[in-house]
């Protein structure tokens, strides 16, 4: 098939696409905003003061999301793409997996931080087993991080998908962390394999 003919399929889909629309007429960068909402409705962990890190956060639609939902907190949001500004949110451009980028972070937030959110997904190969275990790697650099700048009672939320490295990332999670839940959005798409790892209190290991 044409890549032509894959944009515009993928352009229709996008239109009949209910949170598609949704994201459009609130202003929402993508819809995956939707997928942030619903999951804090579920587990209720937006709140005030909070300090929040966004990894992978272009074009920026958790970012906005964890804006309007947090009252006089303080937002880093990181990824190697470049994102257009969102007030009170502070950006860093770079790759959060490079010792200057970790610094950068500690350094902006000076303390624990309160929650982690990860959203990335690898750029797609067309090989599914493949593209699943490099998002899976992803999560796992995540999580790797998350341990290290969380505080006592901190929350970790990734995106995952269901494949070869899901139940390392499973065993890893356990380890790492008191609660751990895996949870599927409604927002998420039925034929997508992804689900979202919640995570929350820090073991002492």
């Amino acid at each position: 098939m044409k890549k032509n003919k894959i944009s515009k399929n993928w352009l229709h889909q996008q239109k009949k696409d209910i949170f598609f629309k949704k994201s459009k007429i609130q202003g929402y960068r993508s819809r995956s905003a939707f997928k942030l909402i619903e999951m804090d409705k579920k587990f209720k962990f937006f709140k005030k003061n909070l300090t929040l890190l966004d990894l992978g956060s272009s074009p920026g639609g958790w970012s906005q999301v964890a804006v309007k939902k947090i009252e006089n907190g303080k937002i880093l949001a990181v990824d190697i793409m470049p994102m257009n500004k969102i007030s009170n949110v502070e950006f860093i451009n770079g790759d959060f997996c490079k010792t200057e980028i970790v610094k950068k972070i500690m350094v902006y937030f000076n303390n624990k931080v309160d929650v982690v959110l990860s959203d990335m997904a690898a750029n797609t190969t067309g090989n599914k087993a493949l593209d699943s275990y490099r998002t899976g790697e992803l999560c796992f650099n995540a999580m790797n991080l998350a341990k290290k700048i969380l505080s006592p009672e901190g929350i970790f939320l990734s995106k995952i998908f269901m494949g070869s490295i899901f139940k390392e990332i499973d065993e890893k999670a356990n380890n790492y962390f008191k609660k751990v839940i895996k949870y599927k959005p409604l927002s998420s798409k039925k034929e997508s394999k992804e689900i979202y790892i919640f995570c929350k209190g820090i073991l002492n290991i």
